[in-house]
C-alpha cells in the first residue's frame, strides 16, 4: 500500500501532462528524484524534458541548450519552442512576486492548453500569488516508500566487506523503520555515514541522525520518552483504554482488519498529567513520538503555513507507525472563525487541512492532542470521527494523590514510610499533580536553606504557602467540569467523599441544563 503513494503520484502527474494541464506545481525538496520521474514519464510518451535554473540556464539532461538565466527570457524561449515538451523550473517561486512574471505565466497558461507543452515548477515551498490560484495545479511528491528505502539499504549493504548474509538482512525492516520519513538524499547520506563510522548498517546511528534531520525541519521534533507509563499517577480509565489499544498499530491488528486507532483528545485542568501521558504513550507502545509545534506552523514567510502543515503530515505518515503529540492544540487553532478577516484565511485553511487528514487518514499515526481551554476549540474539531475518544483529566482524587506522592518521593530516593502521607494527602485536596511536585521541591529547598534534614514539617509549610490553581481559577474549572459531564469520558475513577462531590457537580450541571431548556421553551 505504501509503495502506491509514488505510483499514484506518477500516474496523477502523467495524466495531468497528457490532459494538457498548463501549469503544475510540485512541492518537494527532492529535485533530482522529481526530475528522474519526469524524465521517465517523458520517454514513455516520446516527450522532451527541459530544465531551467537561475545558475545553469536551460538544459536537457546533462547537455546545455541555452545560456538563458533570466526567468522572463526563459518563459519566452519555451513559448517559441515547437515540440512536445515539459519545462521544469527549479526554485521559481521567488520570481512569482514580480507582476510581469505572473502575467506572463497567465498568458502562457491559455496558449499551452492548445499545445502539447507543460510548465512544472519544482520548489520546496508553495508560495502562489492569488492571480495564479486558479491556473496552477498543486501536487506533493511523497517521501520514499519502504520499497525504495529497502532498495537503497540493499545497495549500501552490497558495499560492505564482507557483504551481509541474507540472515543479517533480517535487520532490513528495523533499518527501514529507522530511515522512514527522510528524503532520498538524506537516506543515502545517513547510510554512507553508518558504513564509514561503524563499518556496518547501524540502526541506532541512523535513528540518531534522523532525529537531527527531522529537528532541522523546525516543524516536528522527536521527544525523549525515557519516562515510562508508571510515572503517571492515577488516570486509571485512560491507562486501561491505552492498554487495550496498544497493539492497534501492529501487523496482527491489520490482519484482523481492526480499524487503525486515530487518537485521543485530553481535555482538562492544567498540571494534571495530560502532557506527561502523551509523552509516555510512545514509550509504552514502543513507537517514535513526534511533537508538532503549532506555533512553528504559522511562523515564517506569508503563505508558507499551508505548506508547513502538509510537510509535517507527510513526515508523520512516512515515519508511521508513530505517535504524534500536539500539545495545547487550542492555541494553534483558536480564531478560526475570524481567520478570513484577520489573516486572509490562513488559520482556517491550516485547520481544514489538519481536520481532513485526521478524519480520513489511513496511516498508522496515533494523534494525542491536549487542551486546557476547550472553549477555544472549533466545534467541528470535537465531533466523533476526529478522535477515538475524548478524555477529561480532573484534579487527582485521594488515591491518585497518594500515588503521585509515592512516585515523586521515589524519584529522590525516599519512600512513603519517610513521611506521614495521610496528613499530606488530606491537606493537598484540590492540588494538581504538578502542584504536588512543586510542593515537594519547595520543601526540599526550605530544608536545604535552613540546614535541616528534610521532614514532614517542611512539607506542611510548603503546602500552607501554596495557593492551588483550583482556588485562583475555581469558576473556570467548574465550567470545564460542567462541559465534560456529557461530552468527555473521565480519565480517572472517583472514590470516597470526592466521588460524591463530583456526582454533585454532575447533578448540578444537569439541573442547570434542564432549567435552561425549560426557560427556552417558555
Amino acid at each position: 500500500m505504501e509503495n502506491n503513494r509514488i505510483e499514484k503520484f506518477a500516474e496523477e502527474i502523467s495524466s495531468m501532462i497528457r490532459a494538457r494541464y498548463p501549469l503544475i506545481h510540485v512541492t518537494t525538496y527532492e529535485e533530482a528524484r522529481c526530475l528522474d520521474l519526469l524524465d521517465t514519464l517523458g520517454k514513455r510518451r516520446d516527450s522532451s524534458l527541459y530544465i531551467w535554473s537561475r545558475t545553469q540556464g536551460i538544459r536537457r539532461g546533462e547537455r546545455a541548450i541555452a545560456d538563458i538565466v533570466d526567468p522572463m527570457a526563459a518563459l519566452k524561449w519555451f513559448e517559441d519552442l515547437n515540440e512536445k515538451a515539459v519545462f521544469a523550473l527549479k526554485d521559481f517561486h521567488p520570481y512569482l512576486k514580480e507582476p510581469g512574471i505572473v502575467r506572463k505565466l497567465r498568458d502562457l497558461a491559455q496558449g499551452l492548453k492548445r499545445s502539447q507543452k507543460n510548465i512544472i515548477l519544482i520548489a520546496p515551498v508553495l508560495q502562489l500569488p492569488p492571480e495564479l490560484a486558479k491556473e496552477m495545479t498543486l501536487l506533493d511528491l511523497p517521501l520514499p516508500s519502504r520499497e525504495e528505502i529497502q532498495t537503497l539499504i540493499r545497495k549500501a549493504g552490497a558495499v560492505l566487506k564482507p557483504s551481509p548474509s541474507t540472515e543479517d538482512l533480517n535487520l532490513l525492516e528495523a533499518i527501514t523503520d529507522a530511515a522512514s520519513g527522510l528524503t532520498y538524499d538524506e537516506i543515502e547520506n545517513v547510510l554512507a555515514k553508518s558504513i564509514v563510522a561503524r563499518g556496518s548498517l547501524d540502526r541506532k546511528l541512523i535513528q540518531d541522525e534522523k532525529r537531527q534531520i527531522v529537528k532541522r525541519s523546525g516543524l516536528l521534533e522527536f521527544v525523549d520518552t525515557s519516562a515510562d507509563e508508571a510515572g503517571v499517577g492515577g488516570l486509571t480509565h485512560l491507562k486501561e483504554w491505552l492498554s487495550n489499544r496498544r497493539g492497534g498499530l501492529s501487523v496482527e491488528a491489520r490482519n484482523l482488519k481492526l480499524p487503525v486507532p486515530k487518537g485521543i483528545l485530553l481535555v482538562g485542568i492544567p498540571g494534571c498529567g495530560k502532557s506527561l501521558t502523551a509523552m509516555t504513550v510512545g514509550r509504552s507502545w514502543q513507537l517514535p513520538l513526534l511533537r508538532l509545534d503549532m506555533g512553528r506552523i504559522f511562523a515564517g514567510v506569508v503563505g508558507s503555513s499551508e505548506s508547513n502543515v502538509r510537510n509535517a503530515i507527510a513526515t508523520c505518515e512516512a515515519v508511521s507507525p508513530c505517535v504524534l503529540w500536539i500539545d495545547e492544540i487550542e492555541k494553534g487553532l483558536s480564531g478560526t472563525q475570524s481567520s478570513g478577516s484577520s489573516d486572509g484565511g490562513t488559520t482556517s485553511r491550516v485547520f481544514g487541512t489538519l481536520l481532513t487528514w485526521m478524519q480520513e487518514k489511513k496511516s498508522a499515526v496515533f494523534v494525542v492532542a491536549t487542551a486546557n481551554d476547550i472553549s477555544a476549540l472549533p466545534p467541528e474539531f470535537l465531533r466523533k470521527g476526529r478522535f477515538d475518544e475524548i478524555f477529561f483529566v480532573d484534579l487527582p482524587n485521594r488515591e491518585e494523590r497518594e500515588e503521585i506522592f509515592k512516585i515523586q518521593l521515589e524519584r529522590y530516593g525516599w519512600t512513603a514510610d519517610d513521611l506521614h502521607l495521610g496528613d499530606l494527602i488530606q491537606k493537598t485536596e484540590s492540588f494538581s499533580g504538578a502542584e504536588i511536585e512543586q510542593v515537594l521541591i519547595a520543601a526540599r529547598y526550605q530544608a536545604f536553606g535552613s540546614s535541616e534534614l528534610f521532614s514532614q514539617k517542611h512539607m506542611l509549610q510548603a503546602i500552607s504557602e501554596t495557593v492551588p490553581l483550583s482556588k485562583t481559577m475555581g469558576e473556570r474549572i467548574e465550567k470545564l467540569r460542567s462541559w465534560a459531564v456529557h461530552r468527555a469520558r473521565p480519565a480517572s475513577k472517583a472514590t470516597g467523599i470526592e466521588a460524591g462531590d463530583r456526582f454533585a457537580i454532575r447533578s448540578h450541571a444537569l439541573e442547570r441544563e434542564e432549567h435552561s431548556k425549560k426557560a427556552g421553551e417558555i
